[in-house]
């Protein structure tokens, strides 16, 4: 059986920690999408982990980890994640390489980094991890696949060659910044060459018999459904499609073979980056929230940066929760809400003096109001509670009205940053 765990929102939502949960009785877990410009922390017996290109599952020595066609893959980043885990005590990792994935070039990420110096107070955000430019490449037919690392030394440096002509010209016009050398890039992609090798497979031929096999699957996303390029926040969006749909193309298999998808809420709204968020607070609030947020605190797992804070987003959610096609959710961090007298809750928008709770485009988005209806607090520390019942009834009467307002059952609860801190109930 294949199941997703997807976000609902800007990504941050805690998929790390459902997916290393779920792992325990996965076969295989799948990166499908995205690169190394976003991170999942996971908190498990080994210690604190932010991954950026393994799979969260990647733990379990029961498990193997693929990387599927449809990820940005510095190889030079996954070499030394899968290093700084095995530092720490956890045993190597099965792992296995798309024939068919893109690889992040080291110029990729200056392009990124020239771009946003270029766009000065109107950048994107980006985390300067090379992934526009990856992508961009990618669907413009100049990017390197994983399979062309094994091509004749003159067919590669031929198209090395022109590539290499097409980006000079912009380096140099454009840019003014130093040339690539072709000879220089062929060296890099033997280095990646050397790297890859021993974990190089037809991914998408491997999880086709393990569907036949009857093994459990888990495709892994990254970010969430409002940073998807055609269904986000357009233009402050990421490249690659974060929506459970896309885990059928990026991992090659068919689409029918997803029969779930968990999409992970947090219990209130962070994001990191550029773009509308109609619910984000500021000033001391903020503060507070942010510093008793996430697993110490809410930072990006990438960046570091801090993330922007806001409070749970019905309008926004559950348009993501819909986008993502899902069947749980699952919702997180809702121990962090513990000190609050009362917590609010956006439950609409207001765009030019008419309320919606449909999620609009970017344009009517940026003109929205948040609508607030506010919720009495627990005041009291759940972690440890195993049991839904034994939460505290405003707790309680907190998720019930969450789940009302999306539309999407609620089947578990994470309320602390372990991977055995969640509460499982019913449909």
């Amino acid at each position: 059986m294949v199941k997703a765990v997807v976000g609902a929102n800007w990504g941050d939502e805690g998929k790390g920690k459902i997916t290393d949960m779920l792992g325990k009785e996965a076969d295989i877990i799948v990166r499908f999408q995205g690169g190394a410009n976003a991170g999942h922390t996971i908190v498990n017996d080994y210690g604190k982990f932010a991954l950026h290109t393994l799979p969260s599952g990647v733990f379990y020595s029961h498990t193997t980890s693929v990387i599927g066609n449809g990820v940005a893959l510095n190889i030079p980043v996954l070499f030394k994640e899968i290093q700084g885990i095995v530092d720490q005590g956890v045993p190597m990792p099965k792992i296995k390489v798309s024939d068919r994935a893109q690889m992040v070039m080291s110029y990729h990420i200056l392009f990124d980094q020239y771009e946003e110096e270029r766009l000065g107070g109107k950048s994107f955000g980006s985390t300067k991890s090379g992934i526009a430019p990856f992508y961009s490449d990618k669907y413009a037919k100049i990017g390197f696949q994983v399979s062309e690392l094994f091509m004749d030394k003159d067919e590669l440096m031929d198209k090395v060659t022109r590539v290499c002509e097409t980006k000079n010209v912009m380096l140099e016009h454009l840019y003014h910044k130093p040339l690539l050398d072709p000879e220089k890039i062929y060296e890099e992609l033997m280095e990646y060459k050397q790297m890859v090798e021993p974990y190089v497979c037809d991914v998408s031929l491997y999880l086709w018999n393990a569907i036949k096999e009857g093994k459990e699957i888990l495709l892994e996303g990254q970010l969430g459904s409002l940073k998807d390029p055609d269904h986000g926040i357009y233009p402050m969006v990421t490249s690659s499609s974060t929506l459970a749909a896309y885990g059928a193309i990026g991992a090659g298999i068919p689409p029918y073979e997803i029969k779930q998808v968990i999409t992970v809420c947090k219990a209130y709204s962070s994001a990191v980056g550029a773009g509308a968020f109609v619910s984000e607070i500021f000033g001391e609030e903020a503060d507070e929230l942010r510093r008793r947020g996430g697993d110490g605190g809410e930072y990006g797992a990438t960046t570091g940066r801090p993330r922007r804070m806001g409070w749970f987003d019905v309008v926004a959610s559950k348009y993501g929760c819909r986008m993502q096609g899902t069947t749980d959710v699952a919702f997180t961090v809702l121990d962090v809400l513990g000190y609050l007298d009362e917590i609010p809750v956006c439950v609409g928008y207001e765009i030019d003096g008419e309320v919606t709770t449909e999620f609009p485009t970017t344009h009517l988005l940026e003109k929205a109001k948040p609508v607030l209806e506010t919720l009495p607090g627990w005041k009291c520390d759940i972690r440890g509670i195993r049991k839904y019942e034994d939460l505290p009834e405003n707790c309680r009467k907190y998720i019930e009205f969450i789940e009302e307002k999306i539309g999407f059952p609620i089947t578990m609860v994470s309320n602390g940053p372990g991977r055995n801190d969640i509460i499982y109930r019913k449909k």
